[in-house]
């Protein structure tokens, strides 16, 4: 049975602890397959990206990460939300020169329970000295118009992966620009905090060591001691950003903005680094890659992507 070389363990734990850290709110996908046995966590793993099939198991090595939270809270500006059952999933190519590349799903990294703004559009722009808000805050009152959801979405790739970060505490990790999406009739549907262009831009860092946990398994998933795939768990961590700017709000109201001014001044937007934080609790962790992978040499991407296809169900 092999065993992890030093070097691809140092960058097995810092995926793991750094991944668990952005995991926000997200944008939902298709159902997602069924995997059998220890592949079950890994739904959304891009084993078919090319830069995930093109790893040879030498100089770059395929893994798949997924990192989910049951729930923490995101400040910006004036307003705190908080947030609900949380996922994340992507795939690391390892570089032999000791970097890391993120690989995301075509349908985005992130996904997660939409969050409540709390006060709804009443909370989020009311009282108002502009008079057309002021009127629309008199006829939101015991209105179902009043909910408004926030979710957040991966807006670029992320980047400034850190290894050495991922197993110690209060160093950036990696950098996830993502944009908040403000969803309520009156808002409009391209209400938005950040945009590909000027977004949010996340820098996790850990606040505590998680729980370790490692097992071994066949390539379809059956748990085996002599497995070729090989698992790590890192559980219980507290994930904490708060250096992140956050930009003014763009495109509420009917699609043309006209709601923009008064949402901005009441949750304080556009707002300076130091004033924002997430915080996500319980992280729940889970790496997942060849565990000896110069055995599949070249071809060290394309055996991790044929194990997770024959685990499907």
């Amino acid at each position: 049975m092999h065993a992890f070389t030093p070097r691809t363990r140092l960058a097995t734990v810092s995926a793991l602890t750094a991944l668990g850290a952005f995991a926000s709110l997200g944008t939902a996908t298709a159902a997602e397959p069924a995997l059998n046995g220890e592949w079950a966590p890994f739904t959304r793993c891009p084993v078919d990206a090319p830069a995930m099939l093109a790893a040879d198991g030498f100089e770059k090595t395929p893994q798949c990460v997924v990192s989910t939270s049951a729930g923490g809270s995101i400040k910006l500006g004036d307003t705190t939300v908080v947030t609900g059952r949380t996922n994340l999933q992507i795939g690391i190519v390892q570089n032999a020169d000791g970097t890391s590349t993120v690989v995301a799903p075509p349908g985005g990294a992130l996904i997660a329970e939409p969050a409540t703004v709390p006060g709804g559009l009443l909370g989020l722009m009311c009282p108002s000295a502009i008079p057309v808000i002021t009127g629309l805050c008199e006829s939101l009152k015991n209105s179902s118009l009043n909910k408004i959801t926030a979710t957040m979405e991966s807006v670029g790739a992320p980047y400034d992966f850190n290894q050495t970060a991922g197993v110690l505490t209060d160093m950036p990790i990696v950098a996830l620009p993502v944009r908040i999406h403000l969803e309520n009739p009156l808002l409009g549907s391209k209400c938005y905090i950040g945009t590909a262009a000027d977004p949010i831009v996340l820098l996790p860092e850990n606040r505590n060591y998680p729980d370790f946990g490692m097992s071994f398994f066949q390539g379809d998933g059956t748990p085996d001691p002599s497995g070729e795939m090989s698992r790590i768990d890192l559980t219980g961590a507290v994930q904490n950003d708060s250096t992140f700017a956050v930009p003014a709000a763009r495109g509420c109201g009917l699609n043309i903005g006209l709601i923009n001014a008064a949402v901005n001044a009441k949750t304080g937007l556009p707002s300076p680094s130091g004033n924002n934080s997430l915080t996500l609790n319980d992280t729940q962790t889970r790496l997942t890659g060849l565990n000896a992978p110069g055995t599949a040499a070249p071809r060290a991407g394309e055996v991790l992507a044929e194990h997770w296809h024959s685990a499907v169900r």
